[in-house]
Order: structure tokens, then C-alpha cells, then sequence
């Protein structure tokens, strides 16, 4: 069974979660997202990448059937590893990756949209881990990101009551960037990543560099990342070509875009 639709257009690829009847995440279902991800990231066509859900749910995290099998200590960091190591492929990938949060996303899904480089939601959706009511935690980065993205005493609140937020209340916080309707959802995810695409492939390159980067060093240190990173840009022709165009008021032509 395929666990994830993958549909490729205007330099876009939309992944969507596919495992009705709540999208939930299984060792088949990261096997097959983690090379539906590597096949976008080596088709030089893909500027960006879109994750999405189908049906009423974005993902509701671990499947439950799955979770009463690790019944050992080595069972459960394994399957904790594995989800743990495709989210960060999706954190470290080359191309930006939105989540377009259409319905419930709870556990591992809210953990799948932290390690997407941004996050939209349809408005009056749920956000949340909560894993603690299984006497459980977060398992695939929820304790590492959430903290990052929304500060430790939120993060805190949310992991131990182990209760959602709204989609709203998301966006007060920081967790998600923007609350839309649900039917307006993906046309706002694809103009958001549309805008990114039309930019130089390099420069996004190194804002996803550097933002990433930044958030495991002192700031010292990620300041001369970044420092590092405009440097080399400075040297590009494409950065030439770009400031030249904008100086006689035209729109310049990236390199790697499609027409």
C-alpha cells in the first residue's frame, strides 16, 4: 500500500500523507516518506516541497497497534531512531519543506510539521503532543523542537498536560507562521513556496543553512556562519546579475527556474 501521494508541478512537490483513516505513522509509513523525500530531493526540478495530509487529518502520530509492540526498552529507542533520523532528513534538506497542516496533528504528526522549515494551518485546526496520557513522550524530536520554536516553559505546558492548541492559538505562540481557511489552505501553501522557488537557488540554500545551523551553536558562532554564507554569495555571479537587474528595474532570471 502507498502511504504517501506524491504530485510534482511548477517546480513544487506535494507529499500527501495517505494511511486513512488518520494518517498515522508506521515503520512502513517512514520507509516510503523517507524515499518519497530522497526521490524529491534528487529531482533537479523540485525547488521546493509542500507535506500535507489527507482527509480530516494532517497525521495523528504513532500508530497505536504499533506502540503496544515495543514492549522493550531496545524495541522502543529503535523505532524512536528511526523516526528521529527521517525527520531530520526533512530538516536538513536543500530544499524547503512547508507543512500545509489541513486537520488534526497530534504526537508524531505535530513532530513531522517541527522539522518542516515552516508550517501553515486551516483554521480551527488541533495541534499538540500527547504522548504523556500514554505515559509516554515525545519520541521523534516533539522535547527538542517544540522547545526551540515556541520556548521551554510553553513547550513544557504543552508536553506534560499533554493537551492541543487551536490553530490560532498556535499562531500566537509561534508554532505555526500563518492561520488561513481550510479551503484557502493550499493556495497559500503554494503561494508561499511558489515565491521561494522563483528565488536563487543558492541563497535559499543558505538561508536554510544558516537558520538550521544557528539553532545548536552559540550565536557567536552562528553569526560567523552567516557571515560565512553572504560572503560566498557576494561572490556569485548570480547575485551580479540580480543586483544589476535591480539597479536598471527589471526582474532578473534565476538560474535553475523554469518556464
Amino acid at each position: 500500500m502507498t502511504h504517501q501521494l506524491l504530485t510534482i508541478s511548477h517546480q513544487i512537490a506535494r507529499i500527501t500523507l495517505h494511511n486513512p483513516p488518520a494518517n498515522s505513522i508506521t515503520g512502513p509509513v517512514l520507509k516510503e516518506l523517507e524515499q518519497v523525500l530522497s526521490e524529491v530531493e534528487q529531482d533537479d526540478y523540485v525547488r521546493a516541497v509542500i507535506i500535507t495530509g489527507s482527509g480530516r487529518f494532517f497525521c495523528a502520530g504513532a500508530d497505536i497497534h504499533e506502540l503496544t509492540r515495543l514492549t522493550t526498552s531496545h524495541a522502543g529507542t529503535v523505532f524512536a531512531l528511526q523516526g528521529q533520523a527521517l525527520f531530520n532528513h526533512i530538516e536538513r534538506c536543500d530544499k524547503p519543506v512547508l507543512a500545509a497542516i489541513n486537520g488534526i496533528c497530534v504526537g508524531g504528526g505535530l513532530e513531522l510539521a517541527l522539522a518542516c522549515h515552516m508550517r501553515i494551518a486551516a483554521s480551527g485546526v488541533s495541534l499538540g503532543l500527547p504522548e504523556i496520557k500514554l505515559s509516554l513522550i515525545p519520541g521523534f524530536g516533539g522535547t527538542q523542537r517544540l522547545s526551540r520554536i515556541v520556548g521551554a516553559s510553553k513547550a513544557a505546558e504543552m508536553i506534560l498536560t499533554g493537551e492541543s492548541v487551536t490553530a490560532e492559538d498556535a499562531l500566537k505562540i509561534g508554532l505555526v507562521s500563518r492561520v488561513v481557511g481550510s479551503h484557502e489552505l493550499m493556495t497559500h501553501a503554494e503561494a508561499i513556496v511558489g515565491m521561494i522557488a522563483a528565488r536563487e537557488t543558492s541563497a535559499v540554500q543558505a538561508v536554510l543553512h544558516a537558520i538550521r545551523g544557528g539553532l545548536d551553536i552559540p550565536l557567536s558562532e552562528g553569526l560567523a556562519r552567516e557571515a560565512e554564507l553572504f560572503g560566498h554569495l557576494c561572490a556569485t555571479p548570480e547575485k551580479r546579475k540580480a543586483l544589476q537587474a535591480f539597479i536598471e528595474k527589471r526582474q532578473a532570471k534565476m538560474s535553475g527556474t523554469h518556464s
